[in-house]
């Protein structure tokens, strides 16, 4: 039995639809597809929900976190926490798998050992096509640090809490996992005898960032910060990470709560000294009771009485741009308040950034 865990957040339909096929062809069918989708918007959990429902090996559930940064980890964790024993696959909703992978994968479980996958890279044409895994022209191939697509033994993951969920947006979490559980004396295996894992072409998530706020959620620098938590795991032979919980996201109740929130809003301007006392005084306040901070924009800012007063050397109040109050807070929130139940909101019309939490 192999349980392939799919984590997903607002990905085309066309190339969902291209790999669950891939799992349909499957000549060993000792399989079960856990379809997590952490936080897609509205219509388009609805369309995949839809289409996961016609492969009766695939079980699909959302979690409502689409006002929370993307975090691989804690998607992956929802599942891997409630497994029993055995050997899970985290997939990629890129991957198109060979016929036999499953069958493949089942005769390489051995007890206290990952194995992971070498994979072949498609160009953006060739993923235009649909076609039988060996009619696929490969681009290029993975190698050995590529560690994203790996079979794990249930009992080592629960052994060491999982992915960390320090890890958000993109980087380092796979390979954070293999140190952490070489470290705990777990061999990990790198299976390059045959291709058996396509994946389909797209654009850089990094290509997208934006100088500017964004309603998807961006923080600059943060690859930095996740190789530097990365490094940290290695020099310090880390094993168990999620100290206080793992696996628990924002639940559909406290979410709608802190959607409700018609309490009063601190109002925060973008002066710096009023966004460093919210960073370091307010939120570390924060207690069981729903909070909500906006921050916006001082017309101060951007006033010829400003403008003049800077000019001629007078004393003048000193700002963050909106995009470092944003990469601010969600620092904050990563390594402070990952474990809060929040909401975090940009309003780029606006030029207002909304953030509503309590402590769990």
């Amino acid at each position: 039995m192999l349980d392939i865990i799919f984590p997903y957040r607002n990905r085309g339909i066309e190339r969902v639809k291209k790999s669950l096929d891939a799992l349909a062809n499957q000549t060993n069918k000792n399989f079960l597809v856990h379809f997590v989708d952490y936080g897609s918007d509205i219509e388009t959990a609805k369309q995949v929900e839809v289409l996961v429902q016609n492969y009766s090996f695939a079980k699909y559930q959302y979690h409502p976190t689409n006002f929370q940064p993307w975090n691989k980890s804690r998607a992956l964790n929802t599942i891997i926490k409630q497994l029993k024993a055995g050997f899970c696959f985290v997939a990629d909703i890129d991957m198109i798998f060979h016929p036999e992978f499953v069958a493949r994968a089942i005769t390489l479980q051995k007890e206290n050992t990952a194995t992971y996958f070498k994979v072949g890279f498609l160009s953006e044409n060739e993923t235009k096509y649909s076609k039988q895994f060996n009619a696929y022209s490969i681009n290029f191939e993975s190698t050995l640090e590529a560690t994203g697509l790996t079979m794990f033994p249930v009992k080592a993951l629960h052994k060491v809490k999982g992915f960390d969920e320090f890890y958000h947006f993109w980087g380092a979490e796979d390979t954070d996992v293999h140190v952490r559980l070489k470290n705990d004396g777990c061999e990990i295996v790198y299976y390059e005898k045959e291709i058996l894992l396509l994946h389909q072409w797209h654009k850089s998530y990094r290509s997208k960032e934006s100088q500017n706020i964004t309603t998807d959620l961006q923080l600059g620098g943060v690859v930095r910060l996740n190789h530097q938590h990365l490094m940290y795991a290695g020099f310090n032979n880390k094993t168990s990470v999620n100290l206080s919980k793992w696996g628990e996201p924002l639940s559909k109740e406290n979410y709608q709560s802190l959607m409700g929130f018609s309490g009063e809003s601190k109002k925060i301007l973008n002066r710096k000294e009023a966004i460093d006392y919210l960073l370091f005084c307010k939120l570390p306040e924060v207690d069981k009771t729903v909070m909500r901070f906006e921050v916006g924009l001082d017309d101060f800012q951007n006033s010829i009485k400003y403008k003049v007063k800077r000019l001629i050397g007078k004393n003048t109040p000193s700002y963050y741009t909106l995009k470092e109050v944003n990469d601010m807070l969600l620092t904050h929130i990563i390594v402070f308040y990952r474990d809060y139940d929040y909401i975090y909101r940009v309003f780029e019309s606006e030029n207002k950034i909304e953030l509503t939490l309590k402590k769990p």
